[in-house]
């Protein structure tokens, strides 16, 4: 592994533990604990912001991910639990209560498509995420870390991908660098929750959408 990439991955996960720390420092509320996961989103978001210029100025392939491009969106996401709650607030103290409802209902009827299904067989399905609207994310503020890592540089890749579910050789051409940062960073905070006595289990957003 590149060293300067392992070096930035310990500190992105250090600064995921830290972040934890100092929601216990402020006695572990909810609001502590739901400004910490909105300081890390802030923090990943912004390594992509500067991701995206070092690509430009390095003349490599750029993100080709952009509003409206939804293909992303019909699969499976997993996040943990302590993001799954923060999305639930988000919902909550944004949306109307019929606007809730619908979101509700999506969900259950994702739930129920994908029921009894493997992880293996649950890979390649392809139906809506309940918080997709015409062709945009209506929770994208407080999406999870798995959304905001998953940067693709060929959006044909990402639509072959969503056409052809059953064709295992095929995958979207992802960059690997932000979904490393991303995940090494999720994975300290959730050290630093188990340390301090807070289990985080994963889920896909639909079966923790209330």
């Amino acid at each position: 592994m590149d060293t300067k990439f392992n070096d930035l991955e310990k500190q992105f996960y250090a600064d995921g533990y830290s972040l934890v720390l100092k929601a216990a420092n402020s006695g572990f509320t909810d609001a502590a604990l739901f400004n910490a996961i909105k300081d890390m989103y802030q923090t990943t978001d912004e390594f992509i912001s500067s991701f995206c210029v070092y690509a430009k100025n390095q003349n490599q392939k750029r993100i080709a991910c952009k509003k409206g491009c939804e293909w992303c969106c019909h699969q499976p996401v997993y996040a943990l639990s302590y993001e799954l709650d923060y999305l639930n607030n988000f919902i909550k103290t944004r949306f109307s209560n019929q606007k809730q409802k619908e979101i509700s209902a999506r969900a259950a009827k994702k739930r129920k498509k994908l029921e009894g299904l493997e992880k293996e067989q649950l890979v390649n399905t392809k139906y809506p995420c309940p918080l997709l609207e015409d062709g945009s994310c209506i929770a994208y503020e407080a999406r999870p870390i798995a959304c905001r890592i998953y940067l693709s540089m060929d959006v044909k890749s990402c639509l072959k991908f969503y056409k052809q579910p059953d064709n295992k050789t095929n995958f979207p051409a992802l960059f690997s660098f932000p979904l490393r940062i991303g995940r090494m960073m999720n994975e300290g905070f959730k050290a630093a929750l188990k340390t301090n006595g807070i289990v985080a289990e994963e889920f896909r957003i639909e079966e923790k959408i209330s």
